[in-house]
């Protein structure tokens, strides 16, 4: 049965958490919120997930995550410094 699964990332000089986790075939959505000015953080970029999205100040940002494969995949800052991870099991 597929469950609707929301996770959010607070974007706070580093991602919050850093690492989220999905089941595969979940119907996945991954939500970014950028509480903080500091850093290169106010771009989010995941070339695994073909996104790439600026981060207004205190608004919510979501990007629908497919789970029809399990893995680990990467998202980052625009300047790929500060990363994150999204692990399918």
């Amino acid at each position: 049965m597929t469950e609707k699964v929301e996770q959010t990332v607070t974007v706070d000089g580093q991602y919050q958490p850093n690492v989220v986790t999905f089941q595969k075939g979940d119907q996945a959505t991954l939500t970014f919120k950028r509480v903080s000015e500091s850093g290169c953080l106010d771009t989010v970029q995941s070339h695994d997930f073909d996104f790439q999205s600026k981060l207004p100040l205190n608004e919510e940002i979501s990007f629908t995550i497919p789970t029809d494969q399990a893995g680990e995949f990467e998202f980052a800052c625009g300047m790929n410094m500060v990363k994150g991870k999204v692990i399918v099991q």
